[in-house]
């Protein structure tokens, strides 16, 4: 039997009241909520405030924008009583907020102009509604609450915009067994779909980083009072520069508060191993920051390793904070700032390069400094010797070896040292020796830093879905026999297997990619061949579009400060521009002259940096449509070829490829093979790596030294299934399918979806074609599939058959969908836990223009001939999620065309926009026609609600007014208008939300 709602709402009230939270039965509506407010608001401010001026104070402070919202709890702020003088108050204790009063408000009810909403249970700080629970059944995935909570949020005058719920800082979601937590944010952070793009969802972790799924065991992890309070005032961070909240993940929170232990108790050095993708940055941001504040630490440096990641981590910190880092142009400027008793200049970014200058005596510039009577940097930094410095040091696997480190810890000999690595160096891949006496050992990553202080390893990060599995293709020349390992193929047939398979690799040029050589003159030479052989296949195949393929790699001989300083880690590029460096400055001076001519821009070799900058921008830009990108000339790339720069540090979603033509390994593999695994959407399973050196023994070494478990169960977890696996598991799926259809009396037929009966059998399709279609795009961008292998997935799902199920799938999600949207007394419980992944149903290829183009064909050519019937086109409208909204239009349009007719692409766009605007405009009249309305009119009540995407209650009363119908006669007149109605609004509005309409839907 099903454990009801209530009764785990009952549960978790009573568990909160042991954790000594104040049970408020009374607080069940606004008018007590803003009384119980008042009361603690009054007593911690020690103040009492006249009714005008508790209602002045809630109308300042009572805000739509949530993240102006956050500033106010966390902030002083100030109110002018009816005496003109000034109130300075905090809505909480913010010094410490363990003290405040942590109470619990359950089934409150906020009504509002269109909002009539109810909360499950609400944690108040202080009176201040701070955390909303949400709580479905046990087999109701928690989705569908983050889904209520998003609807509620997206209602038009709702009360997180118009009361004190827009101090909301967290939502927490739960079916007893599943707990979830996210942030409250304004209406563009806040969308939760299949992209998951806006909306972070968490599950708590214990300092292991095993998951705490169950409610009760959540609740005494975070919801202590003391804990939740931090959780708040500590653990969130305020994105300025996006006015936007973040959550802190638990492995990033563990991290952070056992550096600040350390430092508190000075208990010497430590290291944090988190894996490349977690978010090491913001971890290390934090615990900065939280530094600021102890007087004890008189500076904390954040050293990093290159002129790259020194901008992009200040870009971050900066994001973090606005502000609160500036540029450290050169090593004056920094001695200056470490001299500085400016609190702006407590924390500071810097490269350990500069570092090392400053404290080296005999460098030049400390010399020429000594020749000139001055002080050197050495010196002026005397005053600091003594003094306790924080050093935290980013990518410390790089930074860390060399003597630099040594100068600093000599130096500074009071200073606490603290490295973030994603791949820590152990004995087996150091590389940097160190001498004692007779004994020679290699230096690691904890002969540095003493101690690791937090593991959250790439296995905890692909357990957890923060970063993804990868699919490792040994790529094969004859089909069979794999490369000897570590020898080089020839140039030109690695360029066509990778212009073969770039397409399948990308998910149809859905992402890009990088492919990595061994050297400058290599990655020269693949330019050309690239240029060669792309344009013998437009010769021989005129559908063949090239692909947008360009090269980075460090400029040789004079260059400027900045790309002298990004060269000192990359090391081949360091050696490779000591040979022939004119004739490489030629060959990049050409890379540069044909990427502006492909993107317009006029990037010069001697501003090298704005290219590597830009280049880095377009791959990161591959989210958008060409057609939809900011500016004209911003078209994507799709192969950057690479030596040493790209391969650690840069990250995009939209890079899910690395072909790799190099010897790499240990954390270098790593490093590089962590380019592709940045987590997207289902469309994006893996990270993909397609190998001509034959490395399986390194890809090994490294998963086994790297993984923190044992070797062979850390392969299962980081490398996808092999192609035959995956093939039998998509077998298995579609016979489930069939087995399900059989259930139902039906054959196994795409066409016989239709007559499913029931919602919880429409249900039960859509759950089981969900599981085969996420298979059929796992091997849809396998590289290693042989023709054997492409047969047998062809006979198992055939093409047609596939997309006349995808087909079916969208038409079904979209019905029960809607079915879901209604209020709850009428929804079905087999259809409120779906889940509608609808991304995995949009192809990158199939878009408006390419239906168009093919529309095109079906017109310019003889019955029979086009490159595809009506009917597969049809087929692959039907099945796409991008025409979800108007699929019946452009079928019905195709259905239409005459073979033959010759009616090139234009007529076709043309004609396709006035077939859509007849259609509206005919169903508009007959809705018009049958509640006695002028069409003109209608049609202008129309335009204006979706002009403004809001619905007006008054102005559809203005509507029907000259009907002059008593308020019962009028009030069915609106019902069976809206009736009407909405289906054309929400058709017409293509997916984008109309304000107010759904407590109409509702209200039918």
């Amino acid at each position: 039997m099903r454990v009801k709602e209530c009764t785990i709402e009952q549960e978790l009230i009573e568990k909160l009241g042991d954790l000594k939270y104040t049970l408020r039965a009374d607080i069940r509506d606004r008018a007590a909520l803003e009384r119980n407010f008042r009361e603690k608001f009054e007593a911690l401010n020690n103040v009492t405030l006249t009714d005008a001026e508790f209602h002045r104070l809630l109308d300042e402070i009572v805000t739509p924008d949530v993240f102006k919202a956050a500033q106010t709890l966390r902030n002083r702020n100030a109110l002018t009583r009816d005496d003109g003088t000034p109130l300075n108050y905090t809505l909480v204790n913010i010094n410490d907020w363990c003290k405040n009063d942590f109470e619990v408000a359950s089934q409150l009810r906020i009504n509002t102009d269109y909002s009539h909403h109810r909360y499950d249970v609400i944690l108040l700080i202080n009176g201040v509604p701070a955390v909303q629970i949400e709580l479905k059944t046990l087999g109701i995935t928690p989705r569908r609450a983050i889904e209520q909570i998003v609807e509620y949020k997206n209602d038009a005058g709702n009360g997180y915009t118009r009361t004190l719920l827009c101090f909301i800082q967290l939502f927490i979601v739960s079916n007893r067994d599943a707990t979830y937590y996210f942030a409250n944010n304004n209406t563009r952070h806040f969308a939760f779909n299949a992209d998951e793009r806006f909306l972070p969802i968490y599950q708590y972790a214990a300092p292991d980083n095993s998951k705490i799924g169950g409610l009760d065991a959540f609740a005494d992890a975070f919801l202590p009072k003391c804990t939740l309070g931090q959780m708040i005032s500590r653990y969130m961070v305020l994105l300025a520069s996006e006015q936007k909240l973040l959550m802190m993940r638990p492995y990033q929170i563990y991290a952070v508060k056992n550096i600040v232990e350390c430092i508190d108790k000075n208990l010497g050095n430590g290291y944090i191993w988190h894996t490349t993708g977690s978010g090491k940055t913001l971890t290390s941001f934090k615990a900065s920051t939280l530094l600021k504040a102890n007087p004890a630490i008189e500076k904390c440096l954040f050293v990093v390793d290159r002129k790259d990641l020194d901008r992009q981590t200040r870009e971050e910190f900066n994001r973090f904070q606005e502000g609160c880092v500036e540029e450290n142009t050169n090593t004056g400027a920094l001695v200056r700032r470490m001299l500085s008793d400016d609190a702006a200049d407590k924390v500071i970014v810097c490269t350990i390069q500069k570092l090392g200058l400053a404290l080296d005596g005999g460098s030049t510039r400390n010399q020429s400094r000594e020749k000139r009577g001055l002080n050197s940097h050495a010196e002026q930094l005397e005053v600091l010797r003594d003094k306790r410095i924080v050093f935290i040091f980013d990518e410390c696997h790089r930074s860390q070896f060399g003597e630099n480190h040594q100068a600093i810890k000599t130096f500074f000999p009071n200073a606490q040292l603290f490295g973030f690595t994603g791949t820590p160096i152990f004995e087996q891949n150091a590389s940097y020796k160190r001498i004692e006496g007779e004994e020679q050992t290699l230096k690691t990553t904890e002969d540095l830093f003493q101690k690791p202080l937090h593991e959250y390893t790439i296995t905890h990060a692909i357990e957890d879905r923060n970063v993804l599995r990868f699919h490792v293709d040994y790529f094969k020349p004859d089909g069979k026999h794999p490369v000897k390992p570590g020898e080089p193929l020839a140039k030109r047939a690695i360029v066509e297997a990778i212009l073969n398979r770039h397409d399948t690799a990308t998910g149809g040029r859905c992402f890009n990619a990088l492919l990595a050589t061994a050297s400058i003159n290599d990655a020269i030479e693949y330019i050309t061949l690239f240029k060669s052989a792309q344009a013998e296949k437009q010769q021989s195949d005129s559908n063949f579009v090239p692909l947008k393929i360009t090269a980075v790699f460090s400029p040789p001989a004079d260059v400027s400060a900045d790309v002298k300083q990004l060269q000192e880690d990359l090391p081949q590029e360091q050696a490779d521009n000591k040979k022939n460096p004119e004739e490489k400055k030629t060959a990049l001076a050409a890379i540069i002259a044909d990427y502006n001519a492909a993107f317009g821009t006029n990037h010069r070799i001697e501003e090298f940096d704005g290219y590597y900058q830009d280049v880095q921008k377009r791959i990161k830009d591959q989210q958008f449509a060409n057609a939809d990108l900011p500016r004209k000339g911003r078209e994507k790339l799709d192969i950057v070829i690479v030596v040493d720069m790209l391969l650690t540090g840069f990250d995009s979603k939209y890079l899910n490829t690395l072909y790799v033509d190099k010897n790499l390994k240990h954390h270098g593999l790593i490093q590089a093979f962590s380019r592709t695994n940045r987590v997207l959407n289902d469309t994006k399973p893996y990270g993909n790596i397609l190998d001509f050196r034959g490395q399986q023994k390194e890809v090994d070494a490294a998963i086994a030294l790297f993984s923190g478990v044992k070797a062979e169960q850390a392969r299962t977890i980081w490398l996808v299934d092999t192609a035959p696996v995956v093939i039998e598991k998509l077998k298995e799926a579609r016979d489930q399918l069939a087995s399900f259809m059989a259930s139902q009396g039906l054959s196994g037929k795409p066409e016989d979806i239709a007559n499913v009966k029931g919602d919880a059998a429409r249900a039960g399709f859509v759950e089981r074609f969900k599981q085969v279609q996420k298979l059929k795009t796992q091997l849809d961008q396998y590289t290693d599939l042989d023709d054997a292998q492409k047969q047998q997935i062809e006979t198992i799902l055939p093409r047609d058959e596939h997309n006349a199920f995808r087909g079916a799938y969208l038409e079904t999600a979209q019905r029960l969908r809607a079915q879901q949207a209604k209020p709850d007394s009428k929804k079905n419980e087999d259809i409120d836990q779906l889940d509608f992944e609808f991304v995995l149903f949009a192809s990158a290829t199939i878009d408006y223009d390419y239906i168009m183009k093919l529309a095109a064909d079906i017109s310019m050519q003889p019955a029979g001939k086009a490159s595809m019937s009506r009917e597969q086109l049809i087929g692959l409208i039907a099945g796409d999620a991008k025409f979800i909204d108007e699929r019946e239009e452009i079928s019905e349009y195709v259905r239409g065309l005459k073979a033959g007719a010759g009616l090139d692409e234009a007529a076709i766009r043309a004609g396709y926009e006035a077939f859509k605007q007849d259609k509206a405009a005919r169903a508009l009249a007959a809705v018009a026609d049958t509640h006695g309305l002028p069409v003109a009119r209608l049609q202008a009540f129309v335009e204006a609600v979706l002009a403004r995407r809001i619905f007006d209650g008054e102005a559809l009363t203005a509507l029907l007014a000259p009907l002059e119908l008593g308020w019962k006669a009028r009030a069915q007149k609106e019902e069976a208008l809206m009736r009407d109605l909405i289906p054309l609004l929400r058709k017409r509005a293509g997916g984008r939300e109309i304000a107010g309409l759904k407590a109409w839907e509702e209200a039918r």
